[in-house]
């Protein structure tokens, strides 16, 4: 059977959506706890896809969190390889750090649902699945990154200019989310509640209206982005 792993930083931030595209195409998904599991125990060399979720931590805590250079290694390496991998948020900024780029905070956090604008190479990527939604995505994150040298960049906001890259043929990088579902977001809300009232301009009621009125659109285009981007794996 075809697997999936996955390192999960936060219990709540799971594949959500995508775990029903992967096991309607017959995928196994198998979760690694970060802080929990060894990671040194996944190959960087396996055709097996690797997705790397996202969390509240930033990729500078490697001194409190030692388990960020395991994954920054792993991610090194199966960037050389161009083996199957997705990064969502952290894990895009985990991918930026394995390429030697920089992470840090950005003008201002984002945190809700905002669209992106796509580059056109974005729009020949399976991201164009956004238009379904008319590109509006969860974004939640306070740092931003340098691209890749070798990254070729897929959106956009005025806000982070870095909101997806390509690397190769098999390693995508989103810091937007589009895996969220409607339901799953009221767990976000719990979990993120100390971040959501120290941001300004940011509470539980606007995010759970905006959520009402966008998260089913863009479920739907998660699913269709996941579809397209496992079509085109190239191994």
């Amino acid at each position: 059977m075809k697997q999936v792993n996955v390192i999960r930083h936060l219990a709540f931030e799971d594949l959500g959506c995508f775990a029903d595209v992967l096991a309607q195409q017959g995928f196994e998904v198998r979760y690694f706890e970060a802080g929990v599991d060894d990671l040194a125990a996944l190959q960087a060399d396996s055709d097996d896809w690797l997705v790397i979720l996202g969390g509240p931590i930033s990729v500078n805590d490697v001194d409190d969190f030692p388990f960020l250079k395991t994954e920054i290694e792993l991610l090194r390496e199966r960037i050389e390889q161009d083996k199957p991998t997705l990064g969502i948020c952290l894990g895009a900024q985990l991918m930026a750090r394995a390429t030697g780029q920089a992470v840090y905070p950005g003008k201002a956090k984002e945190i809700g649902w905002m669209p992106v604008t796509l580059t056109d190479a974005g729009n020949a990527s399976p991201l164009a699945a956004l238009e379904s939604c008319n590109n509006v995505v969860l974004h939640w994150h306070g740092e931003t990154f340098d691209l890749p040298d070798e990254a070729v960049l897929l959106a956009s906001t005025d806000i982070a200019v870095n909101q997806a890259f390509r690397i190769g043929d098999n390693i995508y990088g989103l810091q937007f989310h589009l895996e969220a579902t409607p339901h799953g977001m009221e767990r976000w809300f719990i979990g993120h509640i100390g971040e959501i009232e120290q941001t300004e301009g940011v509470s539980v009621k606007q995010l759970r209206a905006d959520t009402a009125r966008h998260a089913e659109q863009t479920e739907a285009a998660g699913r269709l982005f996941l579809q397209a981007l496992l079509a085109q794996t190239v191994i």
